[in-house]
């Protein structure tokens, strides 16, 4: 029995000694372990609580925040104070961005409002003209956007009739040449050709009128219809940068009254129209010896050219 007590005791010793052994050696073994976690907190998916700037997601950077962005915000704004708790609205587009985009839409709006009052004085005018439209595609020789419109062209039809007669004659003769407008002598006003629209009505200039007149030869009309006159007159330009304007008139007869105060209306709906005032010249100035506008017109296309009507202002 002392033998086998002896040996139990032995034995429990034993085992204590092997279990003091076992925990000395594992204290190094967990100071270890809390070393690298703290290396590794760097890279850690979650950011620490002094991180002052979170990764912005992907519609974040497109100026869209996303709900992720926002918690993600507000999370780390928390550890944040002074000017850097203000950041993450300019970060994820949630700040600046909507009133930009406020700023935006007020601009849109009072261009959208400037346009519709700009319609509604067109459409005054029209009613004033007695304007008649008649468009046929014939006429049309290509695309006159705003930004190349400078000139109004104003032409005698040189001969009797009414606007319906002439763009009748126009359709027939297989030229393709109309205006964009004809004014009848009673001030009724038809439309051949839309204002955004190359109408042939200028034809041939000068040669070097081009260059006078600050006017080129390009693709945007067709020329569908047309033949050169000679080496004297090679510029082909007018066209692609004006409007035309015929007045039925013949010989050495006078403008009706009617006539001239439609030609002010109509003038003042293609200022409106555009937005800013064309400069006003007659055929014969684009070519010359062309007999329109006719001798009897000149005091008026003076008179339009410097205040835009055919009268003098009243005192």
């Amino acid at each position: 029995m002392r033998c086998e007590r002896a040996f139990g005791l032995g034995a429990a010793l034993c085992s204590l000694l092997l279990a003091a052994t076992l925990c000395s050696c594992a204290a190094p073994r967990a100071q270890g372990s809390a070393a690298s976690a703290s290396d590794a907190a760097p890279v850690s998916s979650a950011p620490a609580a002094s991180d002052s700037t979170p990764a912005a997601p992907l519609g974040a950077l497109a100026g869209e925040p996303s709900a992720h962005s926002e918690a993600a915000s507000a999370k780390s704004g928390s550890a944040r104070s002074g000017s850097d708790a203000s950041a993450p609205a300019s970060e994820f587009g949630d700040g600046d961005s909507l009133s930009s985009a406020a700023a935006n839409n007020s601009s849109a709006g009072s261009k959208k409002s400037a346009a519709q009052e700009r319609r509604r004085t067109l459409d005054r005018l029209a009613a004033k003209l007695k304007l008649e439209k008649s468009f046929h595609r014939s006429l049309n020789h290509g695309p006159k956007p705003a930004k190349y419109q400078k000139y109004i062209v104003l032409h005698d039809t040189e001969g009797g009739g009414t606007a319906r007669d002439v763009l009748n004659y126009w359709l027939a003769d297989g030229k393709y040449v109309a205006a964009h407008f004809v004014v009848n002598r009673d001030g009724s006003v038809f439309q051949c050709v839309r204002m955004d629209a190359i109408a042939h009505h200028a034809g041939f200039g000068d040669t070097g009128h081009n260059k006078k007149f600050r006017v080129r030869d390009e693709s945007r009309d067709d020329k569908r219809g047309t033949t050169p006159i000679g080496s004297w007159a090679r510029d082909y330009g007018m066209n692609s940068f004006s409007i035309g304007i015929e007045l039925i008139h013949k010989g050495n007869a006078t403008y009706p009254k009617a006539q001239l105060r439609a030609l002010d209306r109509l003038i003042r709906y293609i200022d409106t129209y555009y937005g800013f005032e064309s400069a006003i010249i007659d055929h014969k100035a684009w070519r010359s010896g062309n007999s329109d506008t006719s001798a009897a017109f000149k005091p008026y296309l003076k008179s339009y050219q410097k205040r835009r009507t055919h009268t003098k202002p009243t005192t």
